[in-house]
């Protein structure tokens, strides 16, 4: 794990264990991870095939140009990635382990930038894992980006997240930008750019709302 969020989501998820495989989604407190809440949101992987998102903070909505709950997890996955990524996630339901994802990520004219991902599993009333408490983080300059909403990602990497170190699932080189392009059927023909135009403006539910939704879900995170 590249990005100091990211250890600290995981190191939160190990916390409220409290000896457990996993952490129940009523034991996630916002107001512990307040700082990090408009990256953070929450899949629903009973189908590890098609994750959908059940709540997304701000700064994910503004970064993807849309309201993402209730969209699928996979969407902005280009197809090789997104194949990928269903026995990823499956792995690390069974393991119950987090685990952390590199990608690129592209917007629609092609300014890239590198993401990590992380997708910690989680329980549901003390059922079996079946959820992800999960954060995105941008590695690299955001100017790159040039304001616009990221249209996909490619999966770069994987690592199994253990206490003890990182264990490598998944890794490949990162392709060159044109090949990336090429292998995403929304953009065939685009070339890179880099913009430094001013950065358009996206209303979404607010990180108020957004913990009361957490709120809703139980306890402090209950059942919908």
């Amino acid at each position: 794990m590249k990005h100091k969020n990211s250890h600290l989501l995981v190191g939160y998820w190990s916390r409220i264990r409290e000896g457990r495989d996993v952490p129940d989604q009523r034991d996630i407190d916002p107001r512990a991870v307040k700082r990090m809440l408009s990256q953070i949101f929450i899949l629903d992987s009973v189908n590890p095939g098609r994750p959908i998102y059940r709540l997304a903070g701000t700064g994910l909505c503004e970064r993807f140009g849309m309201e993402l709950k209730g969209t699928g997890f996979l969407a902005h996955w280009e197809g090789q990635s997104a194949v990928a990524l269903g026995p990823l996630m499956h792995q690390s339901l069974r393991a119950r382990r987090p685990i952390c994802l590199s990608s690129i990520a592209a917007t629609a004219d092609c300014g890239m930038v590198e993401m990590e991902t992380i997708l910690a599993p989680i329980g549901l009333d003390g059922d079996e894992p079946s959820r992800f408490l999960g954060m995105y983080q941008i590695l690299t300059d955001t100017q790159q980006l040039g304001g616009r909403p990221i249209a996909f990602q490619r999966l770069v990497a994987s690592q199994i997240v253990r206490e003890e170190e990182p264990a490598s699932v998944f890794r490949q080189p990162p392709p060159p930008a044109q090949q990336i392009l090429r292998n995403h059927s929304r953009a065939p023909h685009l070339r890179l750019v880099v913009s430094q135009g001013r950065p358009t403006t996206a209303r979404f539910e607010s990180d108020d709302v957004l913990q009361r939704m957490f709120d809703m879900l139980g306890g402090r995170m209950a059942r919908t």
